[in-house]
């Protein structure tokens, strides 16, 4: 089992459709990965949000100084952060763009993904990213399910990946996906907007990364329905 990948990771393993190696909510993918990255910095205690001054553009986010971080990915987005104290929209393009490439080449190497590459009408190359090897995924799956389905406490890892796979749109897609009702799209929603829960709430460096994730769907959502 991969139990040292990254959230951002985790995000881009759900969102791969394991069969056809195609990503889900490709429109807002830069921001959910930046997300992703950003909640795991403040998971990890190494940036911080300030009170008040509500925006549209999130809270104002600021690096915390002397954060070891052992991940290049991370220090990199770190070192994104600061460089500036700004909000979060920008931050999220900021360290979200090229990310993409790089997950998915981190995959590939673990052995948990295979990269195919095939020509469509004989003219146009394509590139699929299929699963290869499952387990770690159906692990996920089962602890993103049991909050859902089951109406269990989420840790902050798990609501994370919940929130953010929910601010991209692509959870109903999800495979095998969750048993879609109302009560479970209502939970997939209160993760969203930052509500993880009693014990998770306790800790200021959860509810930073709740606020993180909570912004990271509002600005998904803006995108998506400027495109529209």
């Amino acid at each position: 089992m991969h139990h040292d990948l990254l959230i951002v990771e985790d995000l881009m393993l759900l969102l791969l459709h394991d069969e056809h190696g195609t990503i889900a909510g490709a429109g807002t993918l830069h921001h959910t990965l930046g997300g992703a990255m950003l909640v795991e910095l403040a998971l990890r205690g190494a940036i911080e949000t300030e009170e008040g001054g509500a925006s549209l553009n999130g809270p104002r986010v600021r690096a915390v100084e002397g954060a070891v971080l052992d991940d290049p990915l991370l220090r990199s987005a770190h070192a994104e952060v600061a460089r500036k104290t700004q909000r979060a929209q920008p931050l999220l393009n900021g360290v979200g763009g090229g990310l993409r490439e790089t997950v998915i080449d981190r995959l590939v190497e673990r052995g948990l993904i295979r990269r195919e590459q095939k020509r469509v009408l004989g003219v146009f190359r394509t590139t699929t990213w299929p699963a290869e090897d499952t387990r770690h995924e159906a692990e996920l799956l089962a602890r993103v399910r049991a909050v859902l389905e089951d109406g269990e406490e989420p840790d902050p890892r798990t609501a994370a990946v919940i929130a953010l796979v929910s601010s991209s749109g692509a959870l109903p897609g999800l495979h095998p996906n969750p048993k879609w009702s109302s009560r479970v799209a209502t939970r997939a929603k209160e993760i969203e907007r930052g509500n993880w829960g009693a014990t998770a709430v306790s800790a200021a460096v959860t509810r930073t990364a709740a606020a993180l994730a909570a912004s990271t769907a509002a600005v998904s959502v803006a995108v998506f329905t400027a495109v529209q």
